[in-house]
């Protein structure tokens, strides 16, 4: 059985074991989506080139 690290709290345990996979336990899981839910964690963009603020008149 695979042995897998919890992202929250760092304890190894076997994945077919827990319900809460990838998490170790419920209440992992828990702290983790209430960190989602505070906003602190993001996820990373790439912001768009901004468009030219020159315009090209066309005759």
């Amino acid at each position: 059985m695979p042995w897998i690290t919890c992202p929250i709290c760092s304890q190894p345990f076997e994945t077919e074991l827990s319900t809460a996979a990838p998490f170790c336990s419920d209440r992992c899981r828990q702290i983790d989506l209430g960190r989602w839910m505070k906003e602190e964690y993001g996820l990373p963009i790439e912001r768009a080139e901004e468009p030219s603020h020159e315009t090209q008149v066309e005759e």
